[in-house]
């Protein structure tokens, strides 16, 4: 099984303007309502596995949930899809950058 690298909130938000980084949040509807990352897409963990078919593997993703289990959960099964997978470590209780609501 691949190591899944883990980066700080910090290094997400100095990647997130690059072309080909994609932010995806696993949470679920309610926990995103309260604040999302702006340039973050939402799937919810457990839609993953359908809504890989419509990625491009040409993009690396930096997977998000509240505290980064979720989203650790997600990274593993997108990297056994052979997608380019970052893990932020700590989730949105550890993000400072600007967020929609």
């Amino acid at each position: 099984m691949a190591e899944i690298k883990e980066i700080s909130p910090n290094e997400v938000e100095q990647m997130m303007n690059q072309e080909n980084i994609v932010v995806i949040d696993v949470r679920e509807d309610e926990e995103v309502a309260q604040g999302k990352i702006k340039q973050a897409k939402h799937i919810k963990l457990g839609n993953i596995p359908e809504a890989v078919s419509e990625l491009d593997k040409d993009k690396e993703y930096i997977m998000v949930c509240r505290s980064g289990a979720r989203s650790m959960k997600a990274s593993m099964f997108m990297d056994e899809q052979g997608f380019k997978v970052l893990n932020m470590k700590g989730g949105m209780l550890n993000w400072e950058g600007d967020t929609d609501i």
